[in-house]
């Protein structure tokens, strides 16, 4: 992939390696680069259509929720290269942490098969930013060829929040269960205009970032196995098989365990914005998608595959996501609007503290007696006679009557 012959590997791989930064970003360009494949323009009659379709989803979205309008943002239709190029740092939040778990880690003498002769260890002190941007370059191309648009990734990105479709991935979705390409075209414009939307609400972001740092702080990186694949690279083919091909298990150089707590924290809270946003883009669309049945159907079998993307990120930092979740918090919205109205949901974004716990996504009733029955933060509009006793409850008063 690089060039690299035997002579002058050692020279090349030092210019490769060169960071200024907690990640050497040009190496994950590259990797990036190689994984999402060649820049293929859209046909400009099909992006004028997507934009189009935007300004009907945008409407729609409008008329059936009250969430704070961010600022208008254009649809963005492009193609894998284009996307994964224009959001190389977007999920730099995912990367960047491990930074200071990979410092230190490679004292003189700990790395397996190299000596000192040479100045060899001192050549590759810039190891731990040039692993980190071989994992954020894997993870970013790998999310190219499976995200629908922008906000499919499970993970809000923190730099560009303009909301995009990767038009040969809807394609592909479209052919591989038979629905109606322009179907399939208006369902991918209200899913990102309505996840643009929530991604508005003002204090979502710096909760992500608050949980995405707790779960950072209790990961622990699988030091043995890393130190063995850093002796691996005195061999060219192994560096060659590292930086360019285009399997997770070439590229997973880090592995990392994490506090189950604070896992079920991120989980909570990815999977209710991916749930409200299914629930919102099937309200919105419902009369204009005679097929949003079907498509929700494909949707969430899609998201309980394997996929690459996933399965690297739960290897190297631990984060295991379990986007099937986001069905159980769909199926938590509408238990909610239908026992206690559309303004029982919104109370959600009054508050970070509103937002359902990871056992509460299958429990309603838990959750509204938790966040609910504060008389004096919800006035009159809940009676507590409407919160209906829970199975825990029901358990917990047998027993003390035992």
């Amino acid at each position: 992939m690089y060039g690299m012959d035997d002579e002058g590997l050692f020279e090349q791989l030092f210019k490769l390696l060169q960071s200024s930064g907690p990640v050497n970003w040009k190496l994950a360009r590259e990797v990036t680069r190689s994984l999402a494949g060649p820049a293929t323009p859209i046909e400009p009659a099909v992006a004028e259509e997507y934009r189009e379709l935007a300004r009907v989803a945008d409407v729609r979205i409008n008329s059936v929720v009250d969430l704070p309008s961010p600022s208008p943002r254009e649809l963005n239709p492009t193609d894998r290269a284009t996307w994964a190029a224009e959001n190389q740092q977007s999920f730099r939040i995912l990367v960047e942490p491990l930074a200071d778990k990979l410092s230190g880690m490679t004292p003189p003498g700990s790395i397996p098969g190299l000596d000192d002769a040479g100045g060899m260890e001192a050549m590759l002190a810039p190891l731990g930013p040039a692993l980190l941007g071989i994992q954020a370059g894997t993870m970013v191309g790998f999310m190219s060829h499976r995200a629908l648009g922008q906000f499919d990734t499970g993970i809000p990105a923190m730099d560009h929040d303009r909301p995009y479709v990767i038009v040969p991935n809807l394609d592909d979705f479209a052919v591989d269960h038979g629905i109606d390409h322009r179907q399939i075209r208006l369902w991918g414009a209200l899913h990102e205009v309505a996840f643009h939307r929530i991604m508005a609400v003002e204090w979502l972001r710096g909760r992500f970032i608050s949980l995405v740092e707790a779960f950072y702080a209790s990961v622990e990186i699988d030091t043995s196995d890393l130190l063995g694949k850093l002796g691996a690279m005195n061999d060219p083919d192994e560096i060659q098989r590292m930086l360019g091909a285009g399997d997770a298990d070439a590229s997973s150089l880090i592995s990392a365990s994490s506090d189950p707590e604070r896992l079920a924290e991120l989980q909570a809270f990815t999977a209710f914005i991916e749930g409200y946003g299914d629930r919102l883009v099937r309200v919105a669309g419902a009369e204009l998608l005679p097929t949003i049945a079907r498509i929700e159907d494909a949707y969430a079998t899609r998201r309980t595959e394997p996929n690459q993307a996933e399965q690297f990120l739960q290897q190297f930092a631990g984060l295991s996501l379990e986007r099937r979740r986001a069905k159980d918090a769909a199926q938590f919205c509408d238990e909610v609007v239908d026992r206690w109205g559309h303004d029982a949901l919104e109370r959600v974004w009054d508050d970070p503290s509103n937002m359902p716990r990871l056992a509460e996504l299958t429990d309603p009733i838990g959750w509204a007696a938790r966040v609910m029955l504060d008389e004096t933060a919800f006035g009159e509009g809940l009676d507590v006679t409407d919160i209906e006793p829970s199975a825990d409850d029901d358990e917990d008063d047998s027993a003390t009557e035992e």
